[in-house]
């Protein structure tokens, strides 16, 4: 797996490295802006990179800009934004980018290290991971008439499981229920979001993104 990382932490930029090399994968560029980082993408063509949101010059959203031209000029290629807090507009805009191979994870998360490299590997295998913090702030928020509301407190569970990109075995095993239970719960919540079985995007990711953009719509 060659990486690409941009952070501007000189300390977390190096320890995060540091790590990622320990555990046999190949950091081919590390940078602290969005200009280089996207010189990098596009010199060595890596399986995945790594970005943080805020970056110089003014610390804002250069990092998920960023993620998104490289995401541009090289179809495919799998991005993990972390960000030191949960930040809702960021996390949509990233997801609005369709398609697998997108994590969106909380700096704190790099300190733990088996969930941090769980994610990372699953984002560059085509799947999905979202911050478990992330989806319960999101998910704890409600608004009348959506159609959100029409889950259980059960299939809010599950929701919430599958945005951190967790597979039905995974699913059930955290649940303490039958694969055949989560299948269902599944059925049901694609059935109250309108999510059809002939659309051509993912209907996890899609449903994940349903709650995302109806609260960047408050």
């Amino acid at each position: 797996m060659r990486i690409v990382m941009a952070e501007d932490d000189a300390l977390l930029r190096e320890g995060l490295a540091m790590l990622l090399r320990a555990e046999g994968l190949d950091v081919v560029e590390t940078t602290d802006n969005p200009v280089t980082f996207l010189a990098a993408v596009d010199k060595h063509t890596p399986d995945v990179a790594i970005v943080d949101v805020r970056m110089p010059p003014t610390h804002t959203d250069e990092g998920i800009k960023a993620a998104v031209e490289a995401r541009t000029r090289q179809p495919g290629l799998a991005v993990l934004v972390l960000s030191a807090y949960v930040e809702q507009a960021f996390a949509t805009d990233l997801f609005t980018l369709g398609g697998g191979g997108l994590g969106y994870m909380l700096k704190e998360r790099v300190g733990r290290v088996e969930e941090f490299m769980t994610a990372l590997h699953r984002v560059a295998g085509g799947g999905t991971a979202i911050d478990p913090e992330v989806v319960a702030q999101l998910l704890t928020r409600t608004r009348p008439d959506s159609k959100l509301e029409r889950l259980s407190p059960r299939e809010r569970d599950v929701l919430a499981l599958m945005a951190e990109g967790l597979g039905n075995a995974a699913i059930a095993e955290k649940l303490f229920v039958t694969d055949g239970a989560v299948h269902k719960h599944i059925r049901s919540i694609f059935a109250k979001l309108e999510l059809s079985p002939d659309d051509q995007t993912d209907r996890r990711v899609a449903a994940v993104l349903h709650y995302l953009r109806d609260e960047a719509r408050r």
